[in-house]
């Protein structure tokens, strides 16, 4: 068998609305990775006839991290579109990469400009029904309780252009990678 480099789990994290789905899909897109995005997955339980709970988005966590367990399984890179916002979730993420040795990054996607994440917010590009998009009262629900991260992570902020976050993302994982497994 040809040895391998471990699969890399690329987490990204974030208030609803600042741009992550943008991010996580060019991320895939240059990688070839698989995307998870936990909003589809909550909107699919929703279409199924589920009322939207916290338990909808617990679910819709779990169902990402099982999904993401198989691809890595498989050897494929991951790229997890959620908001990670309290450390159970991002403690997941860390159990699951070092289950399944692979490279484990974070990214947190922040928007600096509070008008542009309003807007953002507004026109949804990845509106997904028929789970709500998040009002900018929800947003700041969540930034209240948004847990900061006690271990370094690249922060990216998506007012920028998506190239330069893109290359961003794509420096730390080239600095970060692991030599071939045998």
């Amino acid at each position: 068998m040809v040895p391998t480099a471990a699969p890399r789990l690329i987490v990204l994290a974030g208030l609803p609305g600042v741009g992550k789905s943008t991010v996580a899909r060019e991320i895939a897109r240059a990688l070839g990775a698989s995307w998870l995005r936990v909003d589809t997955i909550e909107a699919a339980l929703l279409k199924a006839g589920l009322a939207r709970s916290f338990k909808t988005g617990l679910a819709a966590y779990v169902v990402a991290c099982d999904l993401a367990e198989a691809h890595l399984e498989l050897g494929r890179d991951v790229v997890v579109d959620a908001v990670n916002a309290v450390e159970p979730a991002r403690q997941m993420w860390r159990d699951l990469a070092g289950s399944r040795g692979a490279q484990l990054t974070f990214v947190e996607v922040v928007c600096t400009d509070a008008a542009e994440h309003r807007r953002r917010l507004a026109s949804r590009e990845l509106a997904t029904p028929p789970l709500p998009a998040p009002t900018w009262e929800e947003v700041q629900a969540v930034a209240r309780d948004y847990v900061p991260w006690t271990e370094p992570v690249l922060r990216i902020d998506a007012s920028r252009p998506p190239a330069e976050n893109l290359t961003r993302v794509l420096e730390r994982l080239l600095a970060t990678a692991r030599s071939p497994s045998g």
